[in-house]
């Protein structure tokens, strides 16, 4: 008799640019995922430049080696042409969701994701007063929150993971510049993660910030960005395997 998993292994990975000229990086990466893991999600910037071209070379990919349930979110690569809706279909026509203030739940567990902005963290955020640009600005972050808010609110009595591209916290940017914080993420972000009690979140974007930090609740956070994983695991593919236990908790 088979017996059945403690804990779900999760590869989480973001930044994934993909494009022409790592299509065979991308390829040897997932054929790894699909032999370790029981999901995979992916954090944002999926492609590199918005087009669709490259989100066929992804979706080819995927659906050539991942037979395992896939999630991700977008991020601002994904919307630099203007593009992200057709980006959407290809990619969730390869078998993938992508949330945008939606949920998924699979293994027990429920993703919900957003794409996230930007507006700086803590005492130092972006707030809405001055010219309309800034409250424009602000607003979007805004919007992403109550976005994430609406989505977990419809997750109930199990586990739940928040997807996100941009950062809810200031702990896994350091490493970054430090006047491109504000453009990094938004405390906005952590306050339905704090409210709703999820049991971990899971971002991009900040290619050189730090892999792990906790928001003010002590629920943890990881940055899974492709290019801060290569830096810290030179000779593994560049995704995080997550332990998750099947039970929550």
């Amino acid at each position: 008799m088979t017996l059945k998993k403690k804990v779900i292994k999760i590869a989480a990975v973001a930044d994934l640019h993909c494009k022409k000229t790592n299509q065979e990086f991308l390829h040897t990466m997932f054929m790894h995922i699909a032999k370790t893991a029981d999901v995979l999600v992916m954090c944002g910037d999926l492609v590199d430049s918005g087009v669709v071209e490259e989100a066929h070379i992804l979706a080819s990919e995927i659906s050539a080696t991942i037979r395992i349930p896939a999630i991700g979110v977008l991020g601002n690569h994904d919307y630099e042409a203007d593009k992200q809706d057709e980006i959407k279909n290809i990619l969730c026509n390869a078998g993938v969701m992508i949330l945008d203030g939606e949920v998924f739940e699979t293994q027990g567990i429920g993703f919900a994701g957003v794409k996230g902005f930007g507006g700086g963290f803590g005492r130092y955020q972006l707030g809405s007063w001055g010219e309309q640009t800034i409250k424009h600005f602000v607003q979007e972050a805004m919007d992403e929150g109550m976005k994430l808010e609406s989505a977990l609110v419809k997750l109930s009595n199990i586990p739940r993971i928040v997807l996100m591209h941009y950062s809810p916290i200031k702990e896994t940017v350091v490493g970054e510049s430090l006047e491109i914080y504000p453009f990094l993420g938004s405390s906005r972000l952590e306050e339905p993660v704090n409210w709703f009690d999820v049991s971990l979140v899971i971002h991009g974007h900040a290619h050189y910030g730090t892999p792990e930090g906790f928001t003010a609740k002590n629920i943890p956070v990881y940055n899974v960005a492709i290019p801060l994983l290569n830096k810290l695991f030179p000779h593994h593919p560049p995704f995080r395997l997550l332990e998750f236990p099947r039970n929550g908790g």
